[in-house]
């Protein structure tokens, strides 16, 4: 009961604000409720106090006792929804298929896959020495294991 008065709650949210996507909630046995969300533009601390107000002002804590836990996804937590991916175009990943592990910069994002390309040094066709080929390669959502985006300093 307690559980899906707060999913009907978070989906009223959600809904009244497009641009905020949910990428997980939990709620424990001592009815501890955590939110983590995510945005087109990036989460902003007023999005999170949104969507707890929508849920906390909405509820009865003498009917039921809860804390409320509403949080961004982190920048180092792995990509979940394929919003997530749209808004990381341009920035370097690291993706975890189950047969390799690639690491390049995301150039598209559709409903269907992703494309990443990336620079590497392989041997010259003929002669000695290296060159730097570029490579790329399209990765459907199914067969992403995990991605990473890469923060670099």
């Amino acid at each position: 009961m307690f559980k899906t008065k707060v999913t009907e709650l978070l989906d009223a949210a959600l809904t009244e604000r497009q641009d905020l996507f949910l990428i997980d909630l939990s709620i424990s046995p001592s009815n501890h409720v955590k939110v983590i969300i995510d945005g087109d533009n990036g989460v902003l601390v007023d999005d999170c106090i949104f969507v707890s107000r929508a849920i906390e002002h909405n509820l009865d804590r003498e009917e039921e006792d809860f804390s409320l836990e509403v949080m961004s996804a982190g920048a180092a937590s792995p990509l979940v929804h394929q919003r997530q991916y749209k808004k990381n175009v341009s920035r370097t990943l690291k993706v975890k298929t189950s047969s390799e592990t690639i690491e390049g910069v995301l150039t598209e994002a559709n409903d269907k896959s992703i494309k990443l390309e990336w620079k590497v040094r392989e041997p010259k066709p003929v002669g000695k020495g290296k060159t730097t080929v570029k490579k790329e390669a399209n990765i459907p959502y199914e067969d992403i294991v995990e991605a990473k985006v890469m923060i670099k300093f």
